[in-house]
């Protein structure tokens, strides 16, 4: 019978020690999820663009109702460490001088993906939900649909909602402004 290669699984410290020692550089796409270290795929115009697109609109929406960051680091536990494309923080943003955003600051998060979607939804989804991030966005560029994420348990998110093309929606944090696919789905 044959068995499987044991995995070594990393924790945020020793992640960050190989940064510091040059393993990796800040301009290496890589992040720490689950304690693995996973190469994520580079950044395309399209992508860029929707990221650009939505801060623009959060910012501007919220008026400092939240700390809009954008493709920034969070804190998960001790072996997760990943870079959503954007988090709406509860201000002030001060609070994040000296330490990264836990579960329990954020307010929701998007996630973009042009070519990544199906790991998006198979890895990083599942880590959001154990973890009880409340609500995520996932947009997919190359469907051009939203899949809205609410409701977190061990298992996954038990709400998924799909927002086509032309559909309007809103956040649980935010219900009073709402946003056109139209708007980012160009």
């Amino acid at each position: 019978m044959a068995t499987l290669p044991a995995r070594y699984r990393f924790t945020i410290a020793e992640y960050h020690r190989m940064g510091k020692a040059r393993i990796f550089t800040e301009d290496d796409r890589v992040e720490l999820l689950d304690g693995e270290i996973v190469q994520m795929a580079a950044i395309g115009k399209r992508h860029a663009y929707t990221v650009l697109t939505l801060h623009e609109l959060f910012i501007t929406r919220l008026r400092r109702r939240a700390v809009v960051s954008s493709q920034n680091l969070i804190a998960l536990g001790e072996t997760s460490e990943p870079q959503p494309d954007l988090m709406l923080l509860i201000p002030p943003a001060t609070q994040y001088r000296d330490r990264l955003p836990q579960p329990s600051d954020l307010l929701f998060l998007i996630e973009v993906a042009d070519t990544s979607a199906a790991f998006k939804r198979r890895v990083k989804l599942p880590l959001y939900a154990r973890v009880g991030i409340r609500e995520v966005w996932l947009m997919d560029l190359k469907q051009r649909i939203f899949q809205v994420f609410r409701q977190p348990s061990l298992d996954g998110y038990l709400s998924v909602t799909r927002v086509a093309k032309g559909e309007r929606l809103a956040s649980e944090a935010f219900p009073d402004i709402t946003l056109s696919s139209d708007e980012v789905l160009a």
